[in-house]
């Protein structure tokens, strides 16, 4: 299990945003690849009848239940690529929220502003995003401003075009780069403007607190998670 050098830890505290590239690569990427694209292909069909209905966004299309549908997406969650860097930063006390499998079609505009995923009252909230797919920076890659984590920060402007954000970042990337960033800073998904849908996988980690996670949230899994280190990071065990 990978852990932060000193200069990591130290950017990550200076910026809020760290790029690991080759997290998955050989064949693990390519299991990954094939299996994104056939449980998307499975709930394909739900989905446009959802949009159909107005019940389901059509900006972006998440897998349901994907820690249900195959073994190789939990062990995605504790994997030796990033986990013991979420560890080092939540001080060893880390639990998951969730996973979103997530493809973003083409379109002219990002489903998504410039925005902060929670305010720092909220207990420390990570995300990591793995691409699917080679992600180019015009490709709807992921795009941070470095430093807008920090408490005395303050609010970034609320900005279109997207890239006229002042000090931002966008971070490209190859199939199996992996983007690990602070949620308090502010992010987005760049616009999509070439002829391919991007796919990434985010998963949402917080720093333990107390009554965070229903005891029951993921129970359907139980019996996937054997260790008492996994059985933490599914709120499995009462603390």
């Amino acid at each position: 299990m990978k852990r932060p050098t000193d200069a990591e830890r130290q950017k990550w505290e200076d910026n809020g945003v760290l790029f690991l590239p080759n997290a998955l690569e050989g064949k693990e990427l390519t299991q990954l690849q094939t299996l994104f694209d056939r449980c998307a292909a499975e709930a394909k069909a739900d989905w446009l009848e959802g949009i159909s209905k107005g019940t389901h966004p059509a900006a972006h299309f998440d897998i349901p239940k994907p820690l249900e549908k195959d073994d190789f997406f939990i062990d995605l969650i504790d994997h030796p690529s990033w986990y013991g860097y979420l560890m080092d930063f939540a001080d060893e006390d880390l639990i998951l929220l969730g996973p979103q499998v997530r493809t973003l079609p083409v379109l002219p505009i990002s489903y998504v502003g410039w925005h902060p995923d929670v305010p720092h009252t909220t207990p420390l909230h990570m995300k990591v995003q793995i691409y699917v797919d080679d992600v180019p920076a015009n490709g709807g890659a992921f795009g941070y401003v470095p430093g807008s984590h920090k408490p005395d920060a303050g609010p970034c402007p609320v900005v279109r075009p997207l890239d006229t954000m002042p000090g931002h970042t966008v971070y490209p990337g190859k199939a199996g780069d992996v983007v690990l960033f602070n949620s308090y800073g502010w992010h987005t998904s760049m616009v999509n403007t070439t002829a391919n849908p991007r796919k990434s996988i985010i998963l949402i980690y917080e720093k333990w607190s107390k009554d965070r996670i229903p005891s029951d949230r993921y129970t359907a899994i139980e019996d996937k998670c054997k260790t008492s280190d996994r059985r933490r990071l599914f709120s499995l065990d009462a603390r």
